[in-house]
């Protein structure tokens, strides 16, 4: 039964927007087109400009890639609050601090319209605090109030595109979608951007490279300080090489069922065992000290660095003129500073003690949530060793029960999974020194939901042409 808790929203559950799943079988070509409808209206919500916003201001670009966000658009939440609110109802749910039985359907569907009232009321929030913070300068009068109405409603037509999606109309998850769409928009941008910026060459690293060759300046290219090179090219390149092959390693122990001696078989433990849940969390984690840090340097009336020892501890900044417009610096010192990438290598080079401790910080901080999610996302040793006997399997050489399964998946699960945390942390961190396209998280989070969709992708398919084979799937 659900706890108290979840039973209080009970009645909310009447009004919440909800997109009713499928009452028939829905085609493999028809959930392609609700996902690429989806896609869409995500793209095109992207590029709609809020009322009243001009240039300066904020430009919260560490929590762009994290929530598939673009600036000054009715995507300046992006998914933010979604995810915000998933994961910490699941952190909840998970440390057992909201009863909620997940194998219920009255719990799940609790679950699920807690997981809407919490989107609505973050996504308020956090528009509140962009308008009340000052990330839009110079509004018009009664813009900031369109402005929330805006966002509020892009907020919740967002969360309906990811039901759309995962109630099984589409393919996958709308998260998942939005987040690719906008890692490969960033990518595709900085590769071919045709504006032309203050050192002659457009803005995009590929057709800059083409200038080059043509005018004769081809080592300047490859080093770009504040602009895509094709350094940062041929890094995004390793980087997706890099990350593939981490996605194949695995430890593989042999199973066999207890009942049907013939059937063997190996139960694999990925080196990426938690996924890319830590890193996700890590940047997440960053990504609210910059913002935080930057609202609270607008409180005190954008003070100067050195004026007030608790704002400066947490982060500086200062004006710069960029283009004519007056804009926030990149962050100067405090704690902001340490958790924000140098995206090129010249600024690793000025600046070694800042790239030494981002990437110790991420690394770190990496490692600590991958064994935080190992017994909040019920991965530890001894739920899984319960849900191998549970399910009649065993482990050859060991007796059927559930302890001596988990010594042995204690030997391999907790190394595995500090191993895991400290890759994604070290690839997220070194490859942004090299000034990859779509930041180094980025890269890491397209690799993963490409491989998903790879195969939700060809399962789907099998089980259109072999229909016998959907109970299969789980369909």
């Amino acid at each position: 039964m659900a706890g108290r808790f979840l039973s209080l929203l009970k009645p909310l559950s009447r009004i919440m927007p909800e997109v009713a799943a499928p009452a028939r079988k829905v085609g493999f070509n028809e959930k392609l087109f609700w996902t690429g409808i989806a896609l869409i209206l995500y793209l095109i919500m992207a590029e709609v400009p809020l009322y009243g916003v001009g240039g300066g201001g904020w430009d919260l670009t560490y929590l762009r890639i994290i929530f598939a966000s673009n600036r000054g658009t009715l995507m300046e939440l992006g998914i933010g609050p979604i995810v915000t609110a998933g994961l910490i109802l699941q952190l909840l749910v998970g440390s057992g601090i909201i009863g909620c039985d997940m194998s219920n359907p009255d719990d799940r569907a609790l679950f699920t319209t807690a997981s809407k009232v919490f989107s609505i009321l973050l996504t308020g929030m956090q528009a509140l605090a962009y308008i009340v913070g000052g990330v839009y300068q110079n509004l018009p009068p009664g813009a900031p109030f369109i402005i929330f109405v805006e966002l509020l409603l892009a907020g919740i037509i967002v969360m309906m595109l990811d039901e759309l999606v995962q109630k099984g109309w589409g393919i996958g998850s709308g998260i998942s979608l939005f987040i690719m769409a906008g890692v490969a928009q960033q990518i595709f941008w900085e590769s071919f951007n045709p504006h032309i910026m203050g050192d002659g060459f457009t803005y995009g690293a590929i057709i800059a490279s083409l200038q080059a060759v043509v005018r004769g300046g081809l080592p300047n290219i490859f080093l770009r300080q504040g602009n895509p090179s094709m350094l940062g090219f041929f890094t995004t390149l390793a980087v997706f090489i890099i990350v593939i092959y981490v996605e194949g390693v695995r430890v593989e122990l042999p199973i066999a069922h207890a009942q049907y001696r013939g059937f063997r078989g190996r139960y694999p433990i990925k080196l990426l065992y938690v996924s890319n849940l830590p890193v996700i969390f890590a940047s997440a984690l960053f990504a609210n000290v910059y913002f935080i840090s930057q609202l609270l340097w607008s409180s005190q009336g954008y003070p100067r660095p050195g004026t007030n020892f608790w704002i400066d501890l947490i982060g500086q900044y200062d004006w710069v003129e960029t283009n004519g417009q007056r804009q926030i610096s990149p962050p100067l010192g405090g704690l902001a500073k340490y958790v924000t990438a140098p995206r090129d290598i010249s600024t690793v080079v000025a600046d070694p003690l800042r790239a030494i401790g981002f990437a110790g910080i991420m690394i770190s901080f990496s490692v600590v949530f991958s064994l935080t999610w190992l017994e909040v996302g019920g991965l530890g040793p001894s739920t899984v060793a319960k849900q191998l006997v549970d399910s009649g399997m065993q482990i050859p050489g060991f007796r059927r029960s559930g302890k001596p399964v988990e010594s042995l998946l204690k030997r391999y699960i907790p190394t595995v999974t500090i191993l895991g945390g400290f890759v994604v942390g070290l690839i997220a961190a070194v490859s942004d020194f090299f000034g990859v396209f779509g930041s180094g998280m980025g890269v890491l989070l397209s690799v993963g939901i490409l491989y998903q969709y790879y195969q939700l992708l060809m399962q789907e398919r099998v089980a259109e042409m072999y229909p016998a084979l959907r109970s299969f799937f789980g369909g």
